[in-house]
């Protein structure tokens, strides 16, 4: 680990010119030069893990993320994209195959991993491949290398596909060269996941963000401990964005910058209170950047935009027809029109859930099918990693939060909400019981129920895997005491080396 952030700090400060020249270059070397007049373009898909608009160009504080910037500032940035579900496994379920995780049977977290895809219903990557692209997953110079798949249906990263016998999603792995045009790569950017290496990225930073220079949202009590999760969080933001930078940089050294076009998104929201997990806004809303060097440049957009219709626009720029049992649309067509998302939440790990959305720009509405789960649940594997929770739990009892923190620890869910996102960004002021809203709660209610017929399972096969958090966690109760006080405290102690304690332990027996 320390030599790849070694390597990543070179990599800042070798591409810092870079910036100043502009994302691209103009030139491209002889030996690598190929005719790209009406040639089909490249497609890079970027999927960083977890994270909500919280980039400096989407306006975060304290944070500094200048190669997005520039990827916004020469393409095109959309302001009001949403993820059909805020849990991971079901959004990139949505994602590759191009239609609403529900539909597909494929909406509960890890599930169903042994159950292949309903006849006529295909991965993205099926098409590319039949129109004569190269499909590649990960990259050879990311944290990780960036091979992450996480879907709810058979599948393999690599092999033919065809739905029977054949679950291959992609040709290779890692590297993408002049040989392999037209290509498609899909990159997962797995640094700003939770996960045991935030604190070493974070020591390792020439530049770590200042805890004080933050800003709250204000449902979240402002507190050192806090304070410090969130800058951490900015850290794991700005070590992504250089390897974003590292990836322009090798497009311009092969040549390829110049009919390669990058999509930037993230799988779902932020790892914290009304985030990932929650139909809250910080759940569902994610960054949306793509950059065309043959198309537009420096635009703004506010239409709603499923993440589904990412997936389809993917196919419009490989020139492949849509299939029509896809549920997205592509984003840059004439006629594309679209008013509302719908989401979902359904079951993550342990805790069996079930609640609905519909997000328009001005209007959110939730309905929550099991009020008498909270939204904190006590999730196992969440309580290794969230901070701000076992914070804001003791400062609920000592009686120290505000209405609007206090929110997310109730002991049971609201079984509807209503929210203007437009006065209400932050989703504090719940409007569904308000009379002067009832003719626009009855509307979203009446428009969520027609989304879940159209987007009714297709089966009912429920396969689910059993997470080891729960026991994990009972483990370090038990016999790390005081690693669990720690815990309570706030500290990250250490899930994936407690993990392996825990099964050596478990082996002893």
């Amino acid at each position: 680990m320390k030599m790849y952030i070694h390597a990543i700090k070179e990599l800042i400060f070798s591409l810092s010119i870079v910036v100043v020249l502009g994302l691209v270059g103009c030139s491209r070397p002889d030996s690598e030069q190929k005719s790209q007049t009406n040639t089909p373009p490249n497609i890079i898909w970027l999927m960083s893990e977890d994270i909500s608009v919280d980039l400096e160009c989407y306006g975060m504080p304290a944070v500094k993320t200048p190669y997005l910037n520039k990827m916004a500032a020469q393409g095109v940035k959309f302001q009001n994209c949403f993820v059909t579900n805020s849990i991971c496994s079901p959004s990139r379920s949505a994602m590759l195959v191009g239609v609403h995780q529900n539909k597909i049977n494929a909406q509960h977290h890890r599930s169903n991993r042994q159950v292949p895809l309903a006849e006529g219903y295909y991965p993205f990557t099926y098409h590319l491949r039949k129109a004569g692209y190269t499909t590649i997953l990960g990259h050879h110079g990311v944290m990780g290398k960036g091979r992450k798949i996480d879907v709810n249906f058979k599948h393999e990263p690599l092999g033919d596909w065809d739905g029977q016998t054949k679950f291959g999603l992609f040709d290779k792995y890692d590297t993408f060269t002049v040989a392999d045009q037209p290509f498609f790569a899909q990159i997962q950017l797995k640094v700003t996941h939770r996960g045991d290496w935030w604190d070493e990225i974070r020591n390792q930073s020439a530049h770590p963000v200042n805890p004080d220079s933050v800003e709250l949202p204000p449902y979240m009590a402002d507190h050192p401990v806090i304070r410090l999760d969130w800058a951490k969080y900015l850290d794991q933001l700005e070590y992504m964005d250089a390897e974003v930078g590292m990836i322009f940089k090798e497009l311009e050294e092969k040549g390829l910058a110049d009919n390669t076009i990058v999509i930037f998104v993230g799988d779902n929201g932020r790892c914290n209170i009304r985030g990932k997990g929650y139909l809250h806004d910080p759940g569902l809303r994610i960054p949306l950047l793509v950059y065309d060097p043959n198309g537009l440049s420096g635009q703004v957009r506010d239409d709603v935009i499923s993440a589904t219709d990412i997936t389809a626009t993917v196919l419009s720029y490989a020139g492949v027809d849509i299939p029509d049992y896809m549920t997205g649309r592509p984003i840059f067509d004439e006629k594309f029109e679209r008013s509302t998302v719908y989401s979902a939440r359904d079951l993550w790990d342990e805790v069996e859930e079930q609640s609905r959305s519909v997000t328009t720009q001005k209007w959110k509405y939730i309905r929550n099918d099991k009020p008498e789960v909270p939204f904190d649940a006590h999730q196992g594997y969440l309580e290794f990693y969230r901070p701000a929770v076992h914070v804001m739990r003791t400062l609920k009892t000592e009686g120290k939060l505000n209405a609007s923190q206090s929110f997310f620890f109730q002991d049971e869910k609201p079984t509807e909400e209503l929210y203007d996102l437009e006065k209400d960004p932050y989703e504090e002021h719940n409007l569904a019981l308000n009379p002067e809203y009832t003719t626009i709660v009855a509307n979203l209610r009446n428009e969520l129920g027609a989304y879940e017929e159209a987007y009714a399972p297709i089966s009912q096969v429920y396969e689910p895997i059993t997470p080891n958090a729960v026991e994990l966690l009972e483990w370090v109760k038990k016999e790390k005491p005081a690693l669990y006080q720690q815990m309570q405290e706030g500290v990250e102690i250490g899930f994936q080396a407690l993990s392996k304690a825990y099964k050596q332990a478990a082996t002893k027996k």
